[in-house]
C-alpha cells in the first residue's frame, strides 16, 4: 500500500495495553504496522500458557507518508506520534529489520529500562505526562508508580519505565 520513496518508519504512542489491538486494527486496514512481541509464560491458578506480549509497552511502529500518518493518528487506540526535535521520529529500515531479526533469534528477549529504584527522582520524557518530575513510590514489572507534585496537589500515576529518566 505504501511502498513509494516518501515513506518512512515512525513510532506511535498507544493507550496502555492497546499495542496489539492497535496493530491488528491498523493492519486490517492495509497499513504496514510492526508491534514487536516476546513470548512469555503466564501462570493462572489452573494452567500455564505461552502468550505474546509487546516488547515496547505503549508503542507500535508504522511505515507512513504524511497522509497515512494523519490517518493512523485518528485511530481510537493511538495517543500521539513520537516526535524527535519537533518532527515525527524517523526510524531507519535497518533498525526495524534488526529488531525483527533479533526477536526471531531470541523470542523471549527482555528490554532493560535501567536500574530504577523506589525513591528515585525522575523526569518523564515521553507520553501524556511528558515534562513532569516525580518520585518513584514503587515498581511492579516494567511499570513505575510515581508521586507527582503538580499544581500543589499530589498525583499518583502509573508510567512505563521506558518513559522515565533519572534527574541528577
Amino acid at each position: 500500500m505504501n511502498n513509494n520513496q516518501n515513506t518512512y518508519w515512525t513510532a506511535f504512542y498507544t493507550k496502555p495495553r492497546n499495542e496489539k489491538k492497535v496493530a491488528e486494527r491498523l493492519t486490517s486496514k492495509g497499513y504496514e504496522i510492526y508491534c514487536p512481541t516476546k513470548t512469555v509464560l503466564k501462570q493462572w491458578s489452573d494452567r500455564k500458557k505461552k502468550v505474546k506480549e509487546p516488547i515496547f509497552t505503549s508503542y507500535v511502529f508504522a511505515r507512513v507518508d504524511e497522509l497515512i500518518r494523519a490517518e493512523i493518528l485518528i485511530d481510537s487506540g493511538v495517543v500521539s506520534n513520537v516526535f524527535w526535535l519537533g518532527k515525527p521520529a524517523v526510524i531507519q529500515d535497518v533498525e526495524i529489520d534488526e529488531i525483527r531479526a533479533f526477536l526471531e533469534e531470541y523470542p523471549m528477549a527482555e528490554v532493560d529500562y535501567g536500574n530504577f529504584q523506589e525513591g528515585d527522582q525522575i523526569a518523564i520524557d515521553s507520553g501524556p505526562l511528558s515534562g513532569q518530575d516525580g518520585t518513584i513510590s514503587r515498581i511492579r514489572g516494567n511499570k513505575a508508580y510515581l508521586s507527582i507534585a503538580s499544581l500543589g496537589i499530589e498525583i499518583q500515576a502509573e508510567v512505563s519505565l521506558g518513559h522515565l529518566k533519572r534527574v541528577d
